[in-house]
């Protein structure tokens, strides 16, 4: 059997994601946008998965708006908040450790004239104090993720969209909370976001579905047009089988949360033990992370060169953002790792599926790949 430690690349679907998947493709193939039973059958097992997902936020359904994924629901986020609200403003406050789908959407709009502020990140967390500061009556929104792709750094979100709703009540909060959902505890209301975009193939869910939260009485245009599906914000036939495979892991993941996260912790915490054992490996963690993520480096041996050793061995990691394809990590950088770090940085990415074996094998890959790697 393989050792998966991608997961936050994405994750193995659960079987009740597949089951519900398979009885969708094959029992329940109707239109949900048709009149007849068939059609009536597939909009409940949208209904059920959106009221699912606003279960596990705490939140309405009526909130919930399906889409492609998480890409798809950041450039939503961004793109609708601008286009409603040209006329208030031109000014958009990031930070820079911010993953590509938040990233390239600004950077766009940077090129076409908006003033995109990213405020930098000290020992692993955005400065708060910056955040806040830089905002004004410009500002229209303010979007900041939640957990780190690349490190598991936790920021402290909730805490500064509190402040800043309180200055500046129209200000429209977004919150990448991929790396989060149904892994750490979260609530919209904790979060004080207007805007949450979250992802299925992230917690055993199927790839090419997603959903963004929108807080009641927030407005956002959508970015392309057609019927009137998800109340014209992202019209376009639902995908049932994926939505329905969604709303199954979000049920599996949300009631299992608690266990799913105490399994995990032990799994970070021993690896980490296990890897301050050998020499020349220095940890890319902060005080405050997700058990989910893990970055570290190996002295000396780049990081791909060490991945595809550990892939010949079964062993499946990753260098960083799945999105990067192999580019260096701009995020590691906006941490304060060095260069040499950067270049042999390994990310690995626990799920409930892994097990204490697995990270023994891993330490014994990167152990033998120092010996045979830093000889040739």
């Amino acid at each position: 059997m393989p050792v998966y430690l991608d997961n936050a690349a994405t994750t193995k679907p659960c079987d009740e994601a597949v089951s519900a998947l398979n009885r969708c493709l094959t029992t329940i193939y109707g239109n949900p946008s048709s009149l007849h039973i068939m059609g009536l059958d597939a909009e409940k097992e949208i209904l059920a998965a959106r009221r699912q997902i606003g279960d596990a936020i705490g939140t309405e359904y009526i909130n919930i708006f399906f889409t492609s994924g998480a890409t798809e629901s950041n450039n939503l986020a961004i793109f609708g908040t601008v286009n409603a609200n040209k006329r208030r403003g031109n000014k958009i406050i990031t930070t820079d450790i911010e993953h590509q789908s938040v990233h390239s959407p600004l950077s766009y709009l940077e090129e076409n004239g908006y003033d995109i502020v990213r405020i930098r990140t000290v020992d692993g967390q955005i400065d708060e104090d910056e955040l806040i500061d830089a905002v004004d009556d410009r500002t229209i929104l303010v979007s900041a993720m939640l957990v780190n792709n690349e490190s598991g750094s936790i920021q402290p979100i909730g805490k500064v969209f509190r402040t800043l709703k309180r200055r500046y009540p129209q200000l429209i909060t977004h919150c990448d909370a991929v790396q989060a959902f149904c892994k750490i505890p979260m609530r919209a209301s904790a979060l004080n976001a207007d805007l949450i975009s979250i992802s299925a193939h992230k917690i055993h869910g199927v790839k090419g579905v997603g959903a963004l939260y929108i807080k009641k009485g927030v407005r956002i245009l959508p970015m392309i047009h057609g019927g009137g599906q998800e109340s014209g914000l992202r019209p376009g036939t639902e995908s049932v089988p994926l939505i329905a495979a969604f709303g199954e892991a979000v049920r599996i993941g949300s009631e299992k949360i608690d266990e799913n996260y105490d399994h995990v912790s032990k799994l970070s915490s021993y690896a980490k033990a296990e890897l301050q054992k050998l020499d020349d490996i220095s940890i890319n963690m902060f005080h405050e992370h997700s058990p989910y993520i893990m970055n570290f480096s190996v002295k000396g041996i780049r990081s791909e060169i060490m991945l595809h050793f550990l892939e010949e061995k079964g062993i499946f990691v990753s260098s960083g953002s799945a999105c990067a394809k192999g580019k260096k990590s701009r995020v590691l950088e906006a941490f304060g790792i060095e260069d040499s770090a950067i270049d042999s940085a390994i990310r690995i990415s626990f799920s409930k599926y892994n097990t204490m074996n697995d990270i023994d094998k891993l330490i014994s890959g990167i152990k033998d790949g120092q010996g045979r790697l830093l000889r040739s």
